[in-house]
């Protein structure tokens, strides 16, 4: 019962960070689904991109606002503020990957989990 709630939050987190990223219209957002890949470390990958290292910083926040309103959760782990270029938040069972879009074509990856099942949502 408890992996099958673990389940449902991943999920959930995963939605939100979606609806975070359609908040400041970051462009071209996917989830993949890992959670039936015996090499994944984590349930979802959220990832999507924006033009400007602005923007990119700007969709992080936004998502780390909407998880910590609806859960009360902050990262495990964050990469990438600096710069803007690609901001990782990782939390847990579910990671975003949040990309200026030279740097998405250039690293692929979602190409590297071609296997994953992907969901594929509108920009807001």
């Amino acid at each position: 019962m408890a992996k099958n709630k673990a389940i449902k939050e991943s999920s959930y987190i995963s939605e939100l960070a979606v609806y975070g990223i359609q908040e400041k219209k970051g462009n071209d957002i996917i989830r993949l689904d890992l959670r039936n890949l015996s090499s994944s470390v984590t349930d979802y990958f959220v990832i999507c991109h924006a033009d400007s290292a602005t923007q990119v910083k700007a969709i992080a926040s936004s998502v780390e606002e909407e998880i910590y309103k609806a859960t009360k959760q902050d990262p495990r782990h964050k990469e990438g503020l600096e710069h803007g270029e690609w901001i990782l938040l990782d939390y847990f069972d579910v990671v975003i990957h949040i990309f200026r879009t030279d740097k998405r074509e250039y690293y692929g990856v979602e190409d590297l989990w071609g296997d994953a099942e992907i969901k594929y949502y509108k920009s807001a």
